[in-house]
């Protein structure tokens, strides 16, 4: 008999009923060190399950590379070591607010709208990346003595697609290579999402934050038997640069979960504790309403998601609320509270001693020049995450016209012969001065964040459609990208370097001292937009205009004694310090 089972209505371990209490917890959005403390607050606020994606990009950032897709297992050891079960969600796709929702950009950018479709070329790369990372799935299934109980196809599909047929090679995919546990699709509780959506044979669940009974009555249409559960309960939000902070009230999400719980269903909750995207990671949304097609919205650096663990991995209010809802479907008593993390004894002011220029840091750590008739995408030049200079030349003698960057995504500091010119974006892509010719015009074009959802997904970075000087498109432009893992100690360690000063791009470096390490948050008082490292790890992408205004730093990244904080400024820089806080 198969240990873990979907019954007629429950879900049954050796046989047995059990009703599933999952909070998601991003392996990748926590540093690896601090696994086992959330791990612990997930059990002490009553669940007896964890969810996790895994980010395909972020183990295959190029063809035919593969990066410690080991630490999934370590992941699912380090979850039944803490006593809860898994359910994994390995995508393709996985949304989560993560860059492409998790789709690599080699993949996307040559296979365009074929992405997530029975196309031969995608599943032939998603079959490649499965037998890479399965094995580490599979040998943990808890039939083989591991806590892995289900997996999902797919994501989310009935919110993009219809292609049944993708979604069964998918699941015969999942079969053929070692998955005996349960599979599972989850989408909205509308009827065109879980047509599309689900899979006849596997197990359908919805995804929703409030109004379960309606919720899970549009469900039973679709599937009249079978465990009921939410597998995203969203008890939270996440954030956009530029917008306001997305919270919800403790007592209104409280009661939303209680209410999912008295239909008899399972849930998990989205998200348990939301962690940070580390490493310039976040990805964006579009607005729009239903189509998703308006204007960009890119993520913050923090996925806190207003969750009952904080980004810090402390316990909120709502923590407390939900222990309280959920101690009644508990078996036995809660346990108690891990000891909180150590934080930093004291503020530390850290002067940035060193500083190259943007040019130079390109020059010495960017990849090859291309030049063609039309700008190159993020894509041609295999840029993930960074940025790209473009450059061109303004045939003359001509007088002052429009510039404009048609198909600009998402963001471009634009400099004339030398001088600064301004900053262009997809809203406003003409340069407010005309320019006249002969000129130099250099585009340092910024990624933002790849769309994560919806119809968009997948679509390239870059001058997407060439530069226009009044109504003539300009030829002949030079592409150099910057890639964000160029960055190691090595390479900036050999990158020219003279004193700092307020004002010009660049990279800038500093050391400073603290007694012990412990959690912190780096802050930057006068800074336009850019990327913090300490110590080598990549903090992420911060920016003044908000709503998140310092950087994490887990405590597992910093040293007693002598630490190291790069700061990559890619428009304005403020005065050359930062401040390092208790947080």
């Amino acid at each position: 008999m198969d240990r873990f089972r979907v019954g007629g209505e429950h879900f049954e371990v050796d046989g047995r009923p059990v009703r599933l209490l999952s909070g998601a917890l991003h392996y990748f959005r926590v540093h690896e060190e601090q696994w086992g403390h959330r791990l612990r607050m997930l059990r002490a606020m009553g669940l007896n399950c964890v969810e996790t994606y895994v980010p395909w990009n972020l183990h295959a950032p190029r063809p035919g590379e593969v990066r410690d897709v080991a630490a999934v297992g370590r992941f699912l050891d380090a979850a039944h070591e803490a006593g809860l079960w898994v359910i994994a969600r390995p995508g393709p796709y996985i949304c989560a607010e993560w860059e492409n929702g998790g789709l690599p950009h080699w993949v996307t950018g040559p296979l365009g709208s074929r992405i997530r479709t029975r196309d031969a070329a995608f599943l032939a790369r998603v079959e490649d990346w499965f037998r890479v990372l399965l094995p580490q799935i599979t040998e943990r299934q808890i039939d083989r003595g591991g806590p892995v109980i289900m997996v999902q196809v797919e994501n989310e599909y009935g919110s993009f697609g219809s292609d049944g047929e993708y979604l069964r090679s998918l699941a015969e995919l999942l079969r053929e290579l070692g998955v005996t546990v349960p599979l599972f699709t989850s989408d909205g509780p509308e009827d065109h999402m879980l047509t599309g959506g689900s899979v006849p044979g596997v197990l359908a669940t919805a995804n929703f934050g409030s109004h379960a009974r309606e919720a899970f009555a549009t469900l039973r249409r679709h599937r009249p038997e079978g465990p009921l559960m939410c597998m995203e309960f969203w008890c939270g939000w996440f954030d956009h640069w530029g917008a306001e902070h997305v919270v919800r009230d403790p007592g209104d999400a409280a009661q939303a979960l209680r209410e999912i719980l008295e239909c008899g269903a399972s849930v998990n909750l989205y998200m348990a504790h939301g962690g940070t995207s580390f490493g310039g990671w976040a990805g964006a949304n579009r607005g729009g309403g239903a189509l998703h097609d308006g204007a960009l919205e890119p993520d913050v650096t923090s996925y806190d998601y207003d969750a009952p663990i904080d980004e810090r991995g402390r316990p909120t209010e709502k923590f407390w609320l939900f222990r309280e809802v959920l101690a009644p479907y508990a078996e036995g008593p809660l346990p108690e509270l891990p000891a909180r993390p150590a934080t930093l004894a004291a503020p530390v002011e850290v002067e940035l001693t060193a500083f190259t220029e943007l040019d130079e840091v390109l020059a010495g750590l960017g990849g090859p020049e291309v030049e063609r008739a039309t700008p190159a995408s993020f894509e041609e030049l295999d840029v993930d995450r960074g940025l790209v200079r473009y450059a061109v030349t303004v045939p003359g003698p001509r007088g002052g016209l429009p510039l404009r960057a048609h198909g600009l995504r998402d963001l471009a500091v634009v400099h004339v012969d030398g001088e600064r010119a301004g900053v262009l974006t997809e809203a406003e892509p003409e340069l407010p001065v005309p320019v006249a010719g002969p000129a130099r015009v250099e585009l340092w074009v910024e990624s933002l964040g790849r769309v994560n959802y919806g119809p968009r997904t997948g679509e390239p970075k870059g001058l997407t459609g060439g530069l226009l000087h009044e109504r003539q498109y300009l030829h002949g432009v030079t592409a150099r990208g910057l890639r964000l893992d160029a960055f190691t100690a090595d390479a900036v360690a050999a990158l020219p370097s003279g004193p700092p000063r307020e004002g010009p791009r660049g990279l800038f470096r500093g050391v400073f001292e603290v007694p012990s390490p412990g959690d912190a948050a780096l802050e930057l008082p006068g800074w336009t937009r850019g990327f913090v490292w300490v110590n080598g790890f990549c903090l992420g992408r911060y920016w003044s205009t908000g709503p998140q205004r310092s950087l994490y730093v887990p405590g597992p990244v910093l040293r007693a004694g002598v630490n190291e904080v790069w700061v990559l400024e890619t428009d304005r820089s403020g005065p050359p310090r930062v401040r390092v806080d208790v947080g």
